[in-house]
C-alpha cells in the first residue's frame, strides 16, 4: 500500500493527497493503513476485527488493532451495521470512544436496519437506504479531506 500511495502522489495529475476505502476484512486493512502509513483519509466500512477477536470456530488467524489507534494518521470514516455481529454496535462504540480520547478525527454511522455487508448488491444483505446514504458520505467526506 506505501508504493501505490507513493505512486499515486507521484502523478503529475495529483494533488499529493490519498484515502483507502475498505470493506469487511478490507475495512480492517483500511484502518491497519491509516496507523501505518501517513494517509490524508481512510473509510472503513464494517471492518471485523478491528476490535475484538474472531470467534473460536473462525479461521482466522488475527489479532484487535485497537492498540495501534493511537498510530491513526488520518480522519477515519466509519460506516456500520447495527445488526451486525463482527463489528457489534458496542465494539464500534469502543473504537468511537477510544479514537475520542485520543483525540484522533473520527465519524461513525451506523444503520439501524442493515447488517454486515450492506453495500453488497449482490448479496441478500445489500441494503439500498443504508448503501445510498453510505456512500452520499463517502464522496462527502472524501471531497472535505482530499480536496487539493
Amino acid at each position: 500500500m506505501a508504493g501505490a500511495a507513493d505512486h499515486l502522489r507521484g502523478l503529475p495529475s495529483a494533488n499529493g493527497k490519498v484515502g483507502v476505502i475498505g470493506y469487511c476484512s478490507g475495512g480492517r486493512q483500511a484502518f491497519l493503513a491509516a496507523c501505518r502509513l501517513p494517509l490524508d483519509a481512510a473509510v472503513d466500512c464494517y471492518g471485523a476485527f478491528v476490535v475484538g477477536n474472531p470467534p473460536d470456530s473462525s479461521p482466522l488467524a488475527v489479532t484487535p488493532l485497537l492498540d495501534q489507534a493511537g498510530s491513526l494518521s488520518c480522519p477515519l470514516l466509519g460506516l456500520f451495521g447495527a445488526e451486525d455481529q463482527y463489528p457489534s454496535p458496542a465494539q464500534t462504540e469502543e473504537l468511537a470512544r477510544e479514537l475520542t480520547r485520543l483525540g484522533k478525527p473520527h465519524e461513525f454511522h451506523t444503520y439501524p436496519d442493515a447488517g454486515h455487508a450492506f453495500f453488497a448488491v449482490d448479496r441478500p444483505s445489500y441494503r439500498p437506504l443504508a448503501a445510498t446514504d453510505g456512500w452520499r458520505r463517502v464522496r462527502d467526506f472524501f471531497d472535505r479531506q482530499l480536496s487539493a
